[in-house]
């Protein structure tokens, strides 16, 4: 998946090119890169100093259209969520190291 291997400046780009040029510092300032965009969410934004809710929202529906995440059902219990497959590959991917640059999502559903 290329946004894994983005630069802080390919996702300030990014952020820019959906329609939010006035937080590309919040971006770059806190050194996101396309490994940490599996945590951008609600509720991490406003520690990135994004803190209109609104935007919020669409910034947060972008990451997941970009990752392929399915967002989570509001029917769900909160003590026990239940995760897509992908948001698991994908916080998986986002550390680094030899043997999580080489896993692949198919690997990964083998070991699950």
């Amino acid at each position: 998946m290329e946004v894994l291997h983005w630069t802080c400046n390919d996702v300030a780009a990014w952020i820019e090119s959906v329609g939010f040029p006035h937080y590309k510092a919040c971006f770059t300032d806190n050194m996101i890169t396309g490994r940490k965009l599996i945590y951008v969410n609600c509720t991490y934004l406003p520690r990135l100093g994004v803190t209109n809710f609104k935007d919020m929202q669409v910034i947060s529906a972008c990451v997941r259209e970009l990752l392929g995440i399915r967002e989570t059902s509001l029917s769900r219990s909160i003590a026990d969520p239940p995760r897509d497959s992908m948001s698991l590959f994908l916080e998986e991917k986002s550390r680094t190291g030899e043997q999580v640059d080489s896993l692949t999502f198919q690997a990964f559903m083998k070991m699950k």
